[in-house]
């Protein structure tokens, strides 16, 4: 017996809360998605917001990271492998490759007999921006 996995169009929630994201360039908190899309007008609830980002980041969608405290953000990116490089003050995120973390981490996890590794890295500091405004 085969299994048929069934793709279900989005709710038009669902969809409000896929193309808020993907208007901004940088991570969101799901409150923060939420307030974007009262202010513009729609109607849905925060724990749809929160259902409908988890959904997404399990189906690769969207990246999720956590900030220092805890909170989760989320942001539409280009598929495939990739890092980010975050702002601390303002949140501006831009995707960076790093092969040399990637041959790093195949190396470290052969020489400890590890198999099947996954890796994330964020690299957060100050962009110029913020740093620019922060200068007396």
């Amino acid at each position: 017996m085969t299994t048929r996995r069934v793709t279900r169009r989005p709710t038009r929630q669902q969809q409000a809360v896929a193309d808020m994201l993907g208007q901004s360039e940088d991570f969101a908190s799901a409150q923060s998605v939420h307030a974007r899309l009262r202010d513009a007008g729609e109607t849905v609830g925060l724990a749809t917001v929160y259902r409908a980002l988890q959904a997404m980041a399990e189906a690769g969608e969207v990246d999720v990271l956590r900030t220092d405290d805890g909170e989760a953000v989320y942001r539409a990116c280009e598929p495939g492998h990739h890092h980010h490089l975050v702002c601390r003050s303002c949140g501006r995120t831009v995707e960076i490759e790093g092969p040399a973390v990637e041959t790093w981490t195949d190396r470290v996890a052969a020489e400890h007999g590890f198999t099947e590794v996954t890796h994330s890295l964020e690299i957060f500091g100050t962009c110029a921006e913020c740093a620019r405004r922060a200068m007396p």
